[in-house]
């Protein structure tokens, strides 16, 4: 079973059911003198408790993410490949080996309410993969959502704009699928012509868990910068038909993931031309879940200062991007710098915004900023123009 598999997490909670019940059960035969019976207590409370243990971790595990398959828990990731497998204009559903993109198990998906169902031409489909960092030599699970488009005679050699949404910390790809409910979101909007056919990829911001990476490439550590910048869009590209020009690419994320998103976009407009965020922090800073994300020395306070999204509109030339930022007015601590934020973005960037007459920083909020802002993400990406070549017909042998 699946580390975040539903027939695991239940299976748990039945046996810290059954340890409990044993344990009041068998207590007044424990109750005696001598070596046995407080050895016998002894047992009794240490497996109870670490059923109960066992259950609480998977249930925190399945709904934040930490650790995506056994593997991951206990450190036993393969390796990246060194080279990226091409696979012409043939259709890739992720489950070639040695690339860079590879088919996954369910990794909670099994349990998301609302996708896809029916023929993939027609309804489209969510596939749940692991992406490989070539440079990073990272792993990270993700899942994709592909149109019906995608699938559909017509469109066999077209492209389409991507956009990577990007989850808050601790949060996982099930909180993106679940509870922001981004594949439904891109289905409807689609289905109504309100967005045109893109393909999401939905991924969570840290490449080292449980460590919060945020997006910095870290002085001697883990390089998410380079991940979301390089690795990422390279796998994709070799394992799907997206859109190799940066105006086919966007980033949306909320909380500590819509920080993310803004610095791709800000920090590397080269890649990403367009960002949302839903209650983005506009900076970056150490915590007890980052560590230091900055390193020492004279540049640590340069690398900082980099990161903060303010300083950048003030200190730095603007880059030619498309920026959408969600806030509240009551409820919302970062409302603030919200209003600073599209206050010192100045051309040849441009910034619309969300602002809620009250929220929170919670599901409940970024629910109803999710549909407009994938709107306005469809309608800033431009729809690739160019074709995925055509595939390679064999050669019969000469007799």
């Amino acid at each position: 079973m699946g580390l975040t598999s539903q027939a695991l997490e239940y299976a748990v909670v039945v046996a810290a059911v059954l340890c409990v019940v044993l344990t009041v059960w068998g207590w007044p035969r424990l109750a005696g003198r001598g070596l046995r019976p407080v050895l016998g207590r002894l047992a009794s409370i240490a497996v109870t408790q670490l059923a109960i243990v066992c259950a609480l971790a998977l249930g925190v595990n399945s709904a934040f993410e930490f650790y995506g398959s056994w593997d991951e828990l206990l450190g036993r990731n393969e390796q990246a490949p060194v080279s990226v497998i091409r696979h012409g204009g043939r259709d890739v559903t992720a489950g070639v080996r040695g690339g860079l993109v590879q088919a996954a198990g369910p990794q909670g998906l099994d349990r998301v309410q609302g996708l896809p169902a029916g023929p993939p031409e027609k309804a489209g489909k969510v596939e749940s993969v692991r992406i490989m960092g070539r440079r990073t030599r990272v792993v990270n699970p993700a899942f994709v959502y592909l149109p019906p488009q995608y699938f559909q005679r017509q469109f066999r050699r077209q492209r389409f704009p991507v956009i990577v949404t990007i989850s808050g910390y601790p949060g996982g790809i099930m909180n993106l699928a679940q509870y922001l409910q981004v594949p439904q979101t891109a289905g409807r909007l689609i289905a109504r012509r309100k967005m045109p056919p893109t393909v999401v990829v939905m991924i969570r911001p840290t490449i080292a868990p449980p460590r919060d990476t945020q997006c910095v490439d870290v002085p001697g550590g883990p390089q998410a910068e380079t991940f979301f910048t390089r690795d990422l869009p390279e796998a994709l590209k070799s394992a799907y038909r997206v859109g190799h020009d940066p105006s086919a690419w966007g980033a949306l994320g909320y909380s500590s993931g819509g920080t993310c998103a803004l610095e791709l976009a800000l920090r590397n407009p080269g890649v990403y031309t367009s960002a949302a965020a839903l209650s983005a922090d506009y900076r970056v800073e150490d915590d007890l879940t980052t560590g230091s994300l900055f390193g020492s020395g004279p540049q640590a306070a340069q690398r900082r200062r980099e990161h903060d999204l303010l300083w950048r509109l003030k200190h730095l030339p603007a880059p030619r991007i498309s920026a959408l930022v969600a806030s509240s007015r009551q409820g919302e601590p970062g409302y603030a710098d919200t209003m600073r934020f599209v206050r010192a973005a100045r051309p040849p960037m441009t910034v619309d915004s969300i602002i809620l007459p009250r929220g929170s920083h919670h599901f409940t909020t970024w629910r109803q900023e999710i549909t407009p802002a994938m709107q306005w993400m469809g309608s800033t990406l431009t729809f690739p123009q160019d074709v995925a070549p055509r595939p390679r017909r064999s050669v019969p042998p000469s007799p």
